[in-house]
């Protein structure tokens, strides 16, 4: 009830930011805002909401199914970063440099251009000058950035919180108006239940009221084996009879908790807000609750993406000699047609892409 009120109370302010957005695409659509092309494709990965839809997962998934066919580079703002400007992602690098999502993948796909930059434009053109063999660009979280006009335009929305049901900032969650979601060439129903059946899909897809032109894929996460922080090539197996600290600072942790709950005996969680940057009192406190759980079987759990964050602390973490584990996040497609896939859709957008 109360978050009704808040919402109702907010929807001038609302109604004010609508007609922000409205302005700002009708400059692009008059043409008064001009729109860029490339001569590689670029592929946009983005939502309609704040937070939370799996941008990063999915453009990891890209990435490892092209990097097959393709020399694949990335381009993203390095959301948290304390640099500014177009920057080649290092390995080396800390999350404070490039963000903690670009340093996530350079290290994961280390023959990749992986970059950051906020300007979209500047940044493709700065890839294909100091990445030449560069083929394909992926562009997290770029669905309203309207600057480039990308050859496959690729939207998110979670299945239990889709843009449909939701509405404009601040009595929502929406970044823009929900008829934003017809620029989509494909929708991706993303953190469905590993059950997911036909009715369900079918319900969705009703109530999506797609585009003829739409394609519309159901993705799920899958998850790895954790491995250690303070050496990569060590993996653990979770039980039932683990107890788990569950340290994240993402936009939300319970489709993360609801699988571990099912995993292990006890998950203890402590969440900060999305990319937090950890401090020294921080991880004082995640040392203080570990130590308080009694299970002498426990291990600290984190998101690959936390991670990256949490190497500022290793000398700490190793005297201290914190059990800390990342555990992967894969994305996974519900099976369609053959031919009809998401991988065979994306190749042939590919293929048929002319400059």
């Amino acid at each position: 009830m109360r978050r009704k009120i808040l919402s109702i109370l907010a929807a001038p302010l609302a109604a004010v930011f609508g007609l922000i957005v409205e302005i700002r695409l009708l400059l692009y659509r008059s043409g008064v805002l001009k729109r860029s092309s490339f001569s590689i494709p670029t592929i946009s990965v983005g939502n309609l909401s704040v937070g939370g839809a799996g941008k990063t997962p999915h453009t990891e998934y890209l990435v490892r199914t092209l990097q097959e066919y393709v020399n694949v580079g990335t381009l993203s703002r390095g959301y948290g970063r304390k640099t500014s400007g177009f920057r080649m992602v290092n390995a080396s690098d800390t999350a404070r440099d490039v963000g903690d999502e670009p340093l996530q993948l350079k290290r994961k796909f280390p023959n990749a251009a992986i970059t950051v930059g906020e300007d979209r434009v500047f940044g493709i053109s700065n890839i294909l000058q100091y990445a030449p063999r560069t083929q394909t660009v992926i562009l997290d979280d770029a669905f309203q950035n309207l600057a480039v006009k990308p050859a496959v335009n690729l939207l998110l929305t979670e299945f239990d919180r889709p843009y449909w049901k939701d509405s404009l900032m601040p009595s929502g969650r929406l970044r823009e108006w929900r008829t934003g979601a017809d620029r989509a060439d494909a929708i991706i129903v993303t953190k469905c239940p590993d059950d997911l059946t036909q009715d369900q899909r079918e319900a969705v897809i009703k109530a999506m009221d797609a585009r003829p032109h739409q394609r519309i894929f159901f993705s799920k996460y899958g998850y790895g084996q954790p491995w250690l922080f303070q050496d990569p090539r060590y993996s653990t197996q979770l039980g039932p009879d683990w107890d788990v600290l569950l340290v994240t600072a993402i936009a939300r942790v319970d489709y993360l908790k609801q699988h571990l709950e099912e995993q292990v005996g006890e998950v203890h969680d402590v969440a900060f807000g999305d990319h937090h940057d950890f401090t020294k009192r921080d991880i004082g406190r995640i040392n203080r609750l570990f130590k308080e759980i009694e299970n002498p079987k426990k291990i600290i759990l984190t998101t690959e993406k936390d991670a990256m964050r949490l190497y500022a602390h290793e000398p700490y973490l190793r005297e201290n000699k914190l059990p800390i584990f990342a555990l992967p996040a894969l994305v996974q497609f519900f099976p369609e047609a053959p031919g009809k896939d998401f991988d065979s859709y994306i190749r042939n957008k590919l293929l048929s892409f002319r400059a």
